[in-house]
């Protein structure tokens, strides 16, 4: 009879959701084991959750090393809740990642063996995001070593964090000097407003009491153009401050700054989001390449975070498409206007749409620069389906429509809109296979739609997130 707090010795044999790989016990009931674990290890995990048919333990101990393991760069790995990967071969997270879409889709979806391809790889594994989003938080999360050390002999101060979180500790943050995921250029960045911030003794604010100062500190990069945009967000606007700030960011990184924001709001939660932006030098705005097309990016604007491996997942769209050159195609979450400008050369005309108007401002700008006069864009929310009906009938319905959504999907209204709607193919790029299948679920309820087939780019490498781009084909 197994207990709570039992610790068992199990080989992991496959890898299941959550992170988790899967073992069995000898009357076979499986073990889900949470921890950076892989398969082929054998472990040590203690039990910490019994169900009817099945076991939740967390990793304690590794026996012995599976051969699909790799040494982590992180100094953080195990702590941070970011590269939750680094110790799996690459190969092996290819894999993994298309088993993840293909299990969503069968086990969340219903759909039986879908045409699913080998994942593409990315070029570079390290190194390659053009965005990070950091928390400021009060209080410092420890690691191990730390714990029982006396404060006067910590390094850093226990009241002060710039980094990511834990996994489920939304509290505290991990203080990270650097990541391995940003360029060098963005890592001093990061240390320049680190520094500034913490030898000043700046408040930060706090999601109980609602008081403080410092929120977010966002920073992106051009991977084309090596432009750098600096955004630091607070709760309100001091000037003399921020321009102190930004001769200290121009000091330390000379040419390299393109641009520093502080971004201003007084919402109650720690979203990274500016309501009010202060421009303190550059334009507000940095470009990047994807293609032979330059776009404008905004603090807000959705841009893909891996620019490289963009390119492909682009190409792959209008692979999916099958463009004939007199389509009427409708870009739903189009942020920048990336996707559309792309399509924008095969297709007849493209609509885009996008809640965010500042996203719409940039897609707009873009769309001018390259003289893309059959591109088009709206602020409009596709909840609101009979709001908008009459402005997209008149620009024509979509022969296809592609969408972007969110992690979380699309809300069920829009899948409603867009049944209604009926265009002969819908391209839906997704940045999770679980919302991949339920909208996909959806979508081919009744028989309105099929899957014709998915494709996984990996975009995002010591990861467990995974892109793909799906053809559903109208029945």
């Amino acid at each position: 009879m197994v207990k709570k707090g039992q610790i068992v010795e199990v080989e992991l044999f496959d890898t299941a959701d959550k992170n988790r790989c899967v073992a069995a016990m000898p009357d076979g009931i499986r073990v889900f084991v949470e921890g950076p674990a892989a398969v082929g290890d054998t472990v040590r995990a203690q039990i910490f959750k019994i169900k009817k048919r099945y076991l939740v333990a967390r990793l304690t101990d590794i026996l012995k090393f599976s051969d699909r393991r790799t040494e982590p760069h992180c100094r953080f790995f195990g702590v941070c809740g970011g590269c939750k990967w680094q110790h799996l071969d690459y190969r092996e997270q290819l894999r993994i990642k298309r088993k993840q879409v293909v299990d969503a889709l069968e086990h969340l979806g219903g759909f039986e063996n879908p045409n699913v391809a080998e994942c593409i790889p990315a070029e570079t594994v390290y190194g390659y995001r053009n965005k990070v989003d950091m928390d400021f938080t009060d209080r410092r999360y420890l690691t191990a070593d730390e714990m029982d050390m006396p404060e006067e002999q910590l390094s850093k101060p226990l009241d002060f964090a710039l980094g990511f979180h834990a996994p489920g500790c939304f509290a505290k943050a991990i203080d990270i000097d650097h990541c391995d995921l940003a360029s060098e250029e963005m890592n001093l960045a990061v240390e320049t407003v680190r520094r500034f911030c913490r030898d000043r003794k700046l408040p930060i604010y706090s999601t109980f009491t609602h008081e403080g100062f410092l929120r977010n500190l966002v920073v992106r990069r051009g991977e084309r153009t090596g432009e750098l945009m600096v955004n630091l967000i607070t709760s309100s606007y001091n000037p003399e401050l921020m321009q102190e700030l930004c001769t200290e960011l121009q000091f330390t990184l000379g040419e390299k700054l393109t641009t520093f924001i502080n971004a201003t709001t007084d919402r109650k939660n720690r979203v990274a989001f500016g309501d009010e932006e202060h421009v303190l030098c550059g334009s507000g705005r940095i470009s990047d390449r994807l293609g032979e097309y330059t776009y404008r990016i905004s603090p807000n604007s959705f841009f893909q975070t891996n620019t490289v491996q963009a390119e492909k997942l682009y190409n792959q769209i209008l692979e999916q498409a099958r463009f004939q050159g007199s389509e009427t195609v409708y870009d739903l979450f189009c942020g920048a206007g990336s996707i559309a400008l792309f399509a924008a050369r095969h297709c007849a005309r493209v609509l885009g749409i996008e809640r965010v108007e500042s996203a719409v401002a940039d897609a707009q700008k873009n769309a001018g620069e390259h003289g893309a006069s059959n591109c088009s864009f709206r602020q409009m929310d596709l909840m609101h389906f009979g709001k908008i009906r009459a402005e997209l009938e008149a620009f024509g319905l979509p022969d296809i429509v592609i969408t972007d959504p969110p992690r979380a999907g699309m809300h069920p209204k829009a899948v409603e809109m867009l049944c209604e709607l009926a265009p002969p193919a819908i391209i839906y790029v997704s940045c999770g296979p679980a919302s991949l299948a339920r909208d996909g679920q959806l979508l081919c309820a009744d028989g309105l739609y099929r899957l014709a087939g998915v494709q996984p780019v990996d975009l995002f490498p010591q990861t467990n997130h995974i892109e793909s781009v799906a053809r559903f084909e109208r029945s």
